[in-house]
């Protein structure tokens, strides 16, 4: 089994047979995901090759490294890129006025953005306390403060909104005090 930059540089590399084996690997659980969300196969196809042609742009134009499997990674990007496309169509189908679609690389451009953020994201996330990541990973997962209360053996549900507030606000001024998030709010 490969590692994860020997995927990412395949895809720049352009080495078909690697492709392959990500197609092989890797297609049937995005197709299924992006079916299962009011897409088809034909959609999932157009999803995955975007996906796979932002990792090779963003990859070119400044190697990075992925904590985690390429697999689980590569899942990601194209479900955001999904999330993407659906949020564009709620849009146009709800807006009765004319407006100029986007290019495809802004698209790009933007999913890779995206990816990035929600890469910081989850890297300060995992530098929070283990009862913050317990606590903000129940929150973010919409379980009930009265669950949390529970689950966590809390007192109050009063007790875990204020858990909730600080470890959010942690969280924030860890993800705001980095380099890489006054780069990517500049874009």
């Amino acid at each position: 089994m490969l590692d994860s930059s020997s995927y990412l540089k395949a895809l720049v590399s352009n080495d078909s047979k690697i492709i392959r084996k990500i197609y092989d690997d890797i297609f049937p659980s995005v197709s299924n995901h992006i079916i299962k969300n009011s897409g088809s196969r034909e959609i999932a196809e157009d999803i995955f090759q975007k996906g796979l042609v932002q990792l090779m742009i963003r990859y070119k134009n400044e190697p990075f490294t992925i904590n985690g499997t390429f697999k689980a990674y590569f899942f990601t990007v194209c479900r955001n890129i999904w999330r993407r496309e659906l949020k564009k169509t709620k849009t146009k189908v709800t807006k009765d006025v004319f407006f100029e679609l986007q290019s495809e690389h802004g698209d790009l451009i933007l999913n890779a953005l995206e990816q990035e953020r929600w890469e910081l994201f989850n890297e300060k996330l995992k530098e929070v306390s283990e009862n913050c990541k317990k606590i903000l990973s129940m929150y973010f997962s919409k379980i009930s403060y009265k669950e949390i209360t529970a689950k966590l053996d809390y007192q109050s549900e009063t007790v875990v909104r204020q858990r909730v507030f600080k470890c959010k606000k942690k969280l924030i001024e860890s993800i705001t005090n980095d380099q890489r998030f006054k780069n990517l709010k500049e874009l």
